[in-house]
């Protein structure tokens, strides 16, 4: 006779396309009930597009009715609030969160040297500054001014190294102090999100906040993303913290596309020594641990804090420097795993 723990089972064999994990995994599957030969399995596919979910409702259909003394299956989608906002950005093709859960880690430099290397490899590339409290992308392009608003409510984004930028330090003098409270800034997000005019991308990287709060939330839960990294340090405090990073993207079904290990160890520039001042491993057991690949360790190297603090990302003061390959081929795995994600997958079913 089937158990619940059969259906769960067979359910772990489900795998819509554009999602690495199957749907007992990532977590889309609420609930099973097993009443006299009838199956109810209750399903919340959060950002799934509708034709996709359509699919996995079929399978679910198709897999549990073929498990013996099983007469009937219903499947109730469930939907959250969160999937009723979610904002359409017409003219941008994939959507690319850069994540850190812990501030301090160089997540900042990672994003804005991933966009333009994003550049380098022909994408037409925007990236979006979430992080409300402590804005630095201005400071690290070397752009100042307002973006220009038209039509009343749409805002333009600068442009600089072929980039299209928008960031809440475009706003703020430089001695702002910002102290919003998190209503406050979730809606200044929406606004970001809804209001400002891209135009036609190839890739929107967002910069998100450290942590895992409202603001990071707000993002994952409301933008139909194709991908997160994860920006992580070597030593262990950092990897634990990783993991919630990890959680947060399986929890809006967001494919994890890799981890990032920043400041992996200093090279000197006079002798080349390579000495792990954080300590060694941690994104490689973190790839172990959760099967989501090392993308790159990206040395601590001066030319990278140089460059940042003039104004212009490594990639583009130093196109040659050891660690801009790094960063490039970081955006090359990236860009490969998310059409990787976009490409239809079969439906496995029992």
């Amino acid at each position: 006779m089937t158990a619940v723990g059969d259906v769960r089972e067979r359910l772990s064999e489900i795998r819509p396309p554009g999602l690495n994990r199957d749907i007992v995994a990532a977590g889309l599957v609420r609930e099973v009930d097993l009443r006299d030969a009838v199956v109810t399995v209750r399903f919340m596919p959060g950002p799934l597009p509708p034709p996709i979910v359509d699919g996995v409702v079929a399978d679910i259909r198709r897999a549990v009715g073929a498990l013996p003394g099983v007469d009937r299956v219903e499947v109730e989608v469930l939907r959250g609030p969160a999937e009723a906002e979610m904002v359409a950005l017409p003219g941008i093709g994939d959507i690319l969160a850069v994540s850190s859960t812990k501030g301090g880690v160089g997540k900042s430099t990672v994003a804005i040297n991933l966009a333009a290397a994003l550049t380098q490899l022909g994408q037409r590339t925007g990236i979006l500054d979430a992080d409300v409290y402590g804005p630095s992308l201005p400071t690290m392009l070397g752009l100042s001014g307002r973006p220009q608003v038209v039509e009343q409510t749409k805002v333009i984004p600068l442009e600089k190294y072929g980039l299209r930028v928008m960031s809440m330090g475009f706003f703020l003098d430089d001695t702002s102090p910002v102290i919003w409270r998190g209503p406050l800034v979730t809606g200044l997000l929406r606004q970001f999100l809804k209001d400002v005019q891209w135009g036609e991308l190839d890739v929107l990287v967002i910069d998100l906040p450290p942590g895992t709060g409202d603001a990071q939330l707000t993002v994952v839960q409301q933008v139909p993303l194709s991908g997160g990294v994860v920006v992580t340090t070597p030593q262990d405090v950092s990897v634990i913290d990783v993991e919630r990073g990890i959680a947060m993207f399986n929890q809006v079904n967001t494919p994890v596309l890799g981890i990032v290990e920043n400041m992996s160890a200093y090279v000197c520039p006079h002798c080349g020594t390579r000495d792990e001042l954080f300590g060694s491993g941690g994104g490689a057991r973190l790839e172990r641990e959760f099967g989501v690949p090392l993308l790159g360790q990206i040395p601590i190297v001066t030319a990278i804090r140089e460059s940042g603090d003039a104004g212009q990302p490594l990639v583009i003061a130093q196109p040659d420097h050891p660690a801009s390959r790094i960063y490039r081929s970081i955006a090359e795995q990236v860009l490969d795993r998310m059409g990787a994600a976009r490409a239809p997958a079969p439906r496995i079913v029992g």
